[in-house]
């Protein structure tokens, strides 16, 4: 079994609310429906969110309320920008964009070789400006670890502020490559899985993750 890299094992944020592992386990089981699949990512996706946005920046606004005039903190949904790795990173962003609706979306599509598990890059669209936006790459799995940090260093290339990734499951493979590739990525996840197998799957993990939440197993 791989160990996890000590300085690696400090970028990772395990969000180990009980409601988190609670909706985890029930998305594990094998006999989960699609459609029950798909909600629970959803719901997982957003609690996940508070934990990733915890250290989002505010600004201070005036507002009017009922009785008085006050300042408040707010976000700027604008600046921030979700990044989904196709094709099951979209099961995530429906979570995610109902706490923060005012972000942007992108999207980069990467496919993983059968044979060497390298990943191979069709599709890359992205909101203008990049430069001034906080990056957060969506992906249910972090497995080899290969898709995530080749889009990583795609979106690197357009200079945000900063990126961090959000992923259901991911294990010690996935978490050393990342590390390696890119030691300033924080990656946020609801659990570290044991080992990967020889086909590149997290054990025990849930199976694939796109063939589950779009129903084509």
């Amino acid at each position: 079994m791989i160990a996890i890299d000590p300085a690696a094992r400090a970028n990772v944020h395990l969000i180990d609310h009980p409601l988190v592992q609670h909706k985890l386990t029930l998305m594990r089981k094998k006999d989960a429906s699609t459609n029950s699949f798909r909600r629970l990512l959803g719901e997982l996706s957003g609690l996940m969110a508070y934990e990733v946005f915890r250290d989002m920046p505010t600004q201070d606004v005036e507002i009017e309320t009922p009785l008085e005039t006050m300042t408040g903190k707010q976000i700027d949904g604008k600046k921030l920008v979700f990044v989904s790795i196709l094709r099951a990173g979209n099961g995530i962003l429906d979570g995610v964009l109902q706490v923060v609706p005012g972000a942007r979306v992108g999207h980069i599509g990467l496919y993983r070789d059968p044979k060497t598990l390298q990943a191979v890059e069709y599709y890359f669209k992205m909101p203008k400006d990049m430069e001034e936006r906080d990056i957060v790459v969506v992906d249910p799995m972090l497995a080899t670890g290969n898709s995530a940090a080749a889009a990583v260093t795609r979106l690197k290339e357009c200079k945000p502020k900063s990126i961090k990734f959000l992923c259901l499951l991911t294990c010690p493979e996935g978490i050393n490559t990342m590390y390696k590739a890119h030691p300033d990525v924080q990656i946020f996840t609801a659990a570290i899985d044991r080992e990967l197998s020889d086909h590149g799957y997290i054990l025990p993990g849930l199976g694939d993750a796109g063939d589950r939440i779009l129903g084509t197993q």
